[in-house]
């Protein structure tokens, strides 16, 4: 009886845990506006083909457009509030895969994995709505747990699927390639097969060949990833023609002229000053450590100096009691330094307490995924790990470093995909905590003799032993530290161009995308009158040209884009918005199709309007500084554009008859 009621608890806190795991990424779903990724990422979903979206951002992010465009088809997926409830549910499948095969797969108790699984969503800071990379986690977490079953139970089914999911997350993000590199990590564990079988050949056993099993664990990868590769640029050649996807691919490789923090140098560089800034904290941090290991060697050897060596009766009772006051009072005094450290380490600004701003986690998320790899090495390199867990080990490193290779968001992708790392990294940390994990050492200068064996002689020196409790305090305190900062990073921040929501009181009223949507009184404004005017001249539908950092306005407003809600993107050269005008002028003078309308925001207005451009026709002093500013204001000109609203924020031109 006692045992059955100890599996109810255990299963009623799993479902409690599982109730969080999947609720917790839909917090947010009706807080903040964003005017840059999540509109953005809506209406290319919304109105995704090539006559909306730019051939480059199509294919290079494929499979996350048509799973977007399926989302909208669902109930309420024309609304704002409904799609980050679409999109919210990949991070609650995230999280409930990493918890089962954490916890089934890896045996990690069920109450660490979930605090793992929660960190890992709180640090969830990039909009759900940018499928492209959610997606690719969901699939890079499969791939990993496929490897690793089947690796581990030999099943050639499980390599090829792993395969699969590689390959297509090439179409999910074409940056995604550099993920075909986890086959390092079926290579490093058919290394370790071989060592291990070795050692059981010289004991008689039998063995498999090493290079046969090399070649049938990668050739089911690879048949499986080409396999994907092959199907998926098959559906796209019957859609639209394979050379439409290499143009595309090629505009992609293209766009690093003008966006040069998209070269393959500026993204590493990011990633290494990342780290080389979190090594400035980590040093300082072991500085420390250093410190404390140095006074629990003084303190060891004072403690058997006074406690007079081992089952020595003829001590006085004081030096014994004394030891053991020694003993107590230097972790207590380490302690009381761990709990300093952190209080310095917010001092100096290591982290903040402004948890709607990145300055609250990033720190504490560099030195967490250093930490992981960190765990991952001496793991791999302990004689006495198992080779499943070396496996997972360099499975984990791999996925912190190629989570972010090919973005230039520096290590902001791994921080944001940490949903094996997080619990692997705090289950192997508390296994170090509550393991002894003691050394001793022998220091030359006395002569220290064991009573237990009289007439034996000892080598001259005095052994003491070396205590582990100055590493397990800091890493107690560190990680104290790190669940704090991520869990009320998570509770707080909501991605909002680029920094956090501070303020979301007010909503929209006169627009149904934007209903039960709560944000500042100030956004309520301008997007109530933006979408009044276009309710009164019944624009919905119509084709929008945006300009100005407001491509959200296309899913908001539901005007299809042009020819690319985002034009003012770094990565969409002149040249490349010149040819797309030029093709959408002839396609209006070859169909008679009406002009879009132009809606910039207001300092573009301001520019239009003390310039006087389009009544003189003269240039303005935005136009001579950027380029595809001047493409559309001559546009406006040739086509007898008029400014028809204004607003705090935005403006509106469009042709009138």
């Amino acid at each position: 009886m006692e045992t059955t009621s100890k599996n109810k608890k255990r299963v009623l806190l799993e479902n409690l845990f599982m109730v969080v795991l999947v609720f917790y990424p839909l917090r947010h779903v009706n807080w903040g506006l964003d005017l840059w990724d999540t509109g953005y990422s809506y209406a290319n979903f919304t109105f995704a083909g090539l006559k909306h979206m730019d051939p480059m951002w199509l294919f290079s992010t494929w499979l996350a457009n048509v799973a977007g465009n399926m989302l909208t088809r669902l109930p309420h997926g024309g609304t704002l509030v409904g799609m980050n409830f679409y999109t919210g549910l990949f991070v609650s499948v995230l999280a409930l895969a990493g918890y089962f095969f954490c916890t089934r797969s890896l045996k990690m108790p069920a109450g660490i994995v979930f605090i793992g699984e929660f960190a890992a969503e709180s640090l969830c800071w990039c909009p759900t709505a940018v499928l492209y990379n959610y997606l690719s986690y969901v699939l890079f977490l499969a791939a990993v747990i496929l490897l690793y079953q089947g690796l581990t139970k030999e099943k050639r089914v499980c390599l090829a699927a792993a395969g699969v999911c590689l390959g297509s997350n090439v179409l999910v993000r074409f940056s995604n390639l550099p993920q075909a590199a986890m086959i390092l990590a079926v290579w490093a564990y058919d290394v370790i097969l071989w060592r291990e079988d070795k050692k059981t050949a010289q004991k008689g056993k039998a063995s498999d060949p090493f290079w046969p099993r090399l070649l049938r664990h990668t050739g089911w990868c690879l048949a499986g990833y080409l396999g994907a590769l092959a199907l998926l640029l098959g559906d796209i050649h019957m859609r639209f023609g394979i050379g439409q996807y290499i143009q595309g691919i090629r505009n992609l490789f293209a766009m690093t002229e003008n966006a040069t923090d998209y070269k393959a140098g500026s993204m590493l560089g990011g990633l290494i000053n990342a780290y080389r800034n979190g090594m400035y904290w980590a040093a300082r941090m072991a500085v420390i450590l250093a410190g404390g290991i140095v006074l629990f060697v003084l303190a060891g050897i004072v403690e058997k100096a006074m406690a007079g060596g081992e089952d020595d009766r003829s001590r006085p009772l004081w030096r014994a009691r004394a030891s053991g006051l020694i003993h107590v009072a230097v972790r207590v005094l380490w302690a009381a330094v761990c709990i300093a450290m952190v209080v310095w380490l917010y001092v100096r600004k290591f982290c903040s307490f402004t948890f709607y701003s990145y300055d609250s986690m990033l720190y504490p998320g560099i030195l967490f995924l250093m930490l992981t790899m960190l765990v991952g090495v001496i793991r791999i390199f302990d004689p006495h790990s198992p080779r499943e867990e070396k496996l997972i080990s360099g499975m984990l490193i791999l996925v912190v470093l190629l989570t972010s290779i090919g973005s230039n968001n520096n290590v902001y992708p791994s921080i944001n995909n940490l949903f094996a790392a997080a619990p692997y990294t705090l289950w192997e940390s508390w296994r170090f905590i509550r393991g002894a994990g003691e050394r001793r050492l022998r220091i030359s200068g006395s002569r220290f003799k064991k009573h237990h064996n009289p007439g034996k002689s000892e080598k001259a020196g005095l052994q003491v032993t070396i205590s582990s409790f100055p590493v397990k305090g800091m890493l107690t305190a560190f990680l104290a530290l790190c669940l704090l900062q991520f869990s009320l990073f998570g509770a707080v921040f909501v991605f909002s161009e680029g920094t956090g929501v501070q303020d979301a009181e007010a909503y929209v009223e006169n627009n149904e995308v934007l209903k039960n949507v709560r944000m500042s009184a100030e956004r309520a404004r301008w997007m109530s009158e933006i979408s009044a005017y276009v309710e009164e001249n019944n624009l919905q539908g119509r084709e929008v040209l945006l300009y100005g950092n407001i491509p959200a306005l296309s899913f908001y407003l539901q005007m299809p884009a042009a020819f690319q809600p985002w034009s003012d993107l770094r990565s969409y050269s002149a040249v490349k918005m010149q040819a797309d005008m030029e093709r959408m002028e002839e396609e209006m003078l070859r169909t008679g199709s009406e002009e879009p309308v132009v809606i910039v925001e207001n300092k573009y207005g301001e520019d239009l309007e003390q310039s006087r451009v389009l009544e003189t026709g003269e240039s303005s002093p935005l136009m001579e500084q950027d380029a595809k500013w001047s493409l559309i204001v001559e546009f406006m000109n040739r086509q007898g554009y008029q400014q028809t609203f204004r607003s705090e924020k935005f403006a509106v031109y469009r042709k009138v008859y």
